[in-house]
């Protein structure tokens, strides 16, 4: 790798692959990794900005400015190094998976509340989870479109949309299950003889 890439994250490659594909400005880059990357790894379009200027210094893309009416704008491109770096990089052992979810810590210090409260966090995480999953089925199937702008791109777009669309099934499915075992709860702090082996049987 080059030798300012020890420098570089895991969201610097996120970026960068996105360069690979075809040449953004910021604001294209950060919309981008909202409509795609975002489902599977969030970031604010901030951090976007600035790993889009740490390539540039890195020799991995360079930028060019464009007058546009008032306000010139800077087109980010990737470079050869910087092909090459991601391809290395593609070729590295990946992080352990790192799951983050509010639902879920809520869930696990329910005792301190009610419930109601509980019963609350379940639901709004299943209806939440399967509007999100109906959101991203639909733009699986927007794939099969003649129009589809990333045509080329189908079967590894096809791999991230498959992933996200069964995690989010997971937690729809996770939060309708524990929606129905809290029944039997006399209170978050009692479960009464709600069974917690065999729940999940």
């Amino acid at each position: 790798m080059s030798p300012t890439s020890h420098a570089l994250t895991s969201t610097s490659y996120a970026v960068l692959g996105l360069l690979s594909v075809r040449s953004w400005t910021a604001y294209e880059l950060a919309q981008q990794v909202e409509r795609s990357l975002g489902w599977f790894w969030p970031r604010t379009p901030r951090k976007i900005y600035d790993e889009a200027k740490k390539l540039v210094a890195a020799g991995l893309a360079e930028g060019l400015d464009e007058p546009t009416g008032q306000r010139p704008r800077t087109v980010y491109s990737i470079t050869a190094a910087g092909r090459a770096d991601l391809t290395e990089w593609l070729g590295e052992p990946s992080a352990e998976t790192k799951l983050e979810s509010q639902s879920v810590v809520k869930s696990f210090f329910a005792e301190g509340g009610t419930l109601e409260q509980l019963r609350a966090t379940l639901t709004a995480a299943a209806e939440t989870a399967e509007q999100q999953r109906t959101i991203l089925a639909s733009m699986f199937d927007a794939m099969g479109d003649a129009d589809y702008g990333f045509a080329p791109r189908r079967h590894v777009n096809a791999l991230a949309i498959r992933y996200g669309l069964v995690q989010l099934e997971a937690e729809a499915t996770w939060a309708r299950w524990a929606l129905t075992q809290i029944e039997s709860w006399t209170s978050t702090a009692d479960p009464g003889d709600w069974d917690w082996r065999t729940a999940g049987a």
